[in-house]
C-alpha cells in the first residue's frame, strides 16, 4: 500500500496532533464522561472538521484516503474522538452531495470551522430497520413541521446542525422518507437525555432528542422529498469507511499495548512474548491489521473516485470492527488479571470496541446486505 505524499502528510499530521493533544486526555475523558470542548476547538483549528470538504466551501480539500488514514491515527489515541468525527463527517458529506448550492454555501463553511454535525436517523422503533421510523414531517405552507423522537444520535448534544430523517408520506414506507437540515436552536428541538454508555465516553455524546412541533422552512429539505432513504443509505456508505478507520485505530492501539506488554511482562522465568500462545495472538492482530489497512485504502479510493462502494464499504466495516473487538479482547487476555483493571488502558479499548460492531449498520445486517449483493452479481 503506497500513500501519496499528501496522504502521508495528513496521516503524520493527525498522528502528531493525536499523540500531543488527544492521547493524554483519553483516560480522563473515559472516567469523567465530560465532553472536552477545548480539545475539539483545537481539532477544528487544525483543520480536521473540514478535512475532506472542498476548499470552495471552507474545507481543506484532502481526499478520502487522507481523511481515512488521519482518522485511524486520531482513533488510535482515543476512539470516542474518532467516533465524533465519523458522525460529523457523515453529515457534512451528506450535505455536500445532496444539498443545493444555497444550502452548501450556508452550512458547509460552518461545519468546516466550528459547528459539529449530527445525523438523526435511529428511533426507538427503527435502528437497523431505518424504513420503520415514525417521526413525521408535515407540510404547512412554506414550512415543514417535525414531530417525533430520535435515539442514539451521536453529537446531538454539542451539534450546531442536524440532519433529521422523517416521514413526509408514512403510507409509502421507505419511499415516503425525507431528509431535513435542522439547526440546533430551532424551537421544538430538545435534548431529552444523554445515553449512559459502557464505552466511547467523554469524547462522544449520544442522546435521545425530541421534536415537538419543530417548524423549519421548506428550503431546508435536503435532497428531494421522498428520497430520504436514499440520502441515508448513501451517507452510511461513507460513514462505514469512517467507522472502519475508528476500528482500525482501536485495533492498532490494542496491538501496540499488547506487544509492549509481551516484551516486558515476566512469567515462568521468561518474557511472556516468548510463549507461542501469546505470539499467536499478536500474529493474528498483525495479520488482521495488514488486511484492514489495505481494505481501507481500496474502499476509500473507490469512494474518492465516485465509484459505487456499497458492498465494499460493508465488507470493510464488518472486517475492521470484528478485528477491533477481537484485538481488544485478546489484549485483555495478554494482560491477564491486569487487563481487567481500570489501572491499565486495554479494558477501555475492550469497552470502546464493542459498539463498532453495532454502529453504522450492525454487522449482522451488513452480512445480509453483502450476501444479497453477491448472490445478485453476475458470474465473471
Amino acid at each position: 500500500m503506497n500513500l501519496t505524499p499528501e496522504q502521508k502528510h495528513w496521516q503524520e499530521t493527525a498522528r502528531s496532533f493525536a499523540e500531543r493533544e488527544i492521547a493524554p486526555l483519553s483516560r480522563m475523558m473515559d472516567q469523567t464522561d465530560e465532553f472536552p470542548v477545548d480539545l475539539f476547538r483545537k481539532i477544528s483549528d487544525a483543520g480536521l472538521y473540514g478535512l475532506s470538504l472542498p476548499s470552495a466551501y471552507g474545507g481543506v480539500g484532502a481526499d478520502m484516503v487522507s481523511a481515512a488514514f488521519a482518522l485511524v491515527e486520531i482513533s488510535k489515541a482515543n476512539a470516542s474522538v474518532g467516533f465524533t468525527l465519523d458522525a460529523h463527517w457523515l453529515s457534512a458529506d451528506t450535505i455536500l452531495h445532496f444539498g443545493t448550492e444555497e444550502q452548501k454555501h450556508k452550512y458547509l463553511p460552518k461545519t468546516a470551522k466550528d459547528a459539529l454535525c449530527a445525523f438523526a436517523l435511529t428511533e426507538p422503533t427503527g435502528g437497523s430497520d431505518a424504513a420503520a421510523i415514525l417521526t413525521t414531517a408535515t407540510r404547512d405552507g412554506d414550512d415543514f413541521v417535525l414531530n417525533g423522537t430520535k435515539t442514539w444520535c451521536t453529537n446531538s448534544e454539542v451539534a450546531g446542525i442536524l440532519i433529521v430523517m422523517a416521514k413526509t408520506d408514512p403510507e409509502k414506507g421507505d419511499k415516503g422518507m425525507s431528509a431535513f437540515l435542522v439547526e440546533a436552536d430551532t424551537p421544538g428541538l430538545t435534548i431529552v437525555r444523554r445515553e449512559k454508555k459502557m464505552g466511547l465516553r467523554g469524547g462522544s455524546m449520544s442522546c435521545e432528542l425530541s421534536l415537538k412541533d419543530c417548524r423549519i422552512p421548506a428550503s431546508n429539505l435536503l435532497g428531494k422529498e421522498g428520497e430520504g432513504f436514499l440520502v441515508a443509505m448513501k451517507g452510511l456508505d461513507v460513514a462505514r469507511i469512517c467507522i472502519s478507520a475508528v476500528a482500525i485505530g482501536t485495533a492498532e492501539a490494542a496491538y501496540d499495548h499488547s506487544r509492549k506488554h509481551a516484551r516486558e511482562r515476566q512469567a515462568f522465568g521468561a518474557r511472556i512474548g516468548t510463549f507461542q500462545g501469546v505470539q499467536f495472538k499478536l500474529a493474528d492482530m498483525a495479520i488482521g491489521l495488514q488486511a484492514a489497512r489495505l481494505l481501507l485504502h481500496q474502499v476509500a479510493t473507490m469512494a474518492g473516485n465516485g465509484q459505487n462502494h456499497r458492498k465494499e464499504s460493508a465488507i470493510l466495516k464488518v472486517f475492521a470492527s470484528d478485528l477491533a473487538m477481537q484485538s481488544a479482547s485478546e489484549s485483555v487476555q495478554i494482560y491477564g488479571g491486569n487487563g481487567y483493571s481500570t489501572d491499565y488502558p486495554v479494558e477501555q479499548l475492550f469497552r470502546d470496541a464493542k459498539v463498532l460492531q453495532i454502529g453504522e449498520g450492525t454487522n449482522e445486517v451488513l452480512r445480509m446486505l453483502i450476501g444479497r449483493t453477491v448472490l445478485a452479481e453476475r458470474e465473471q
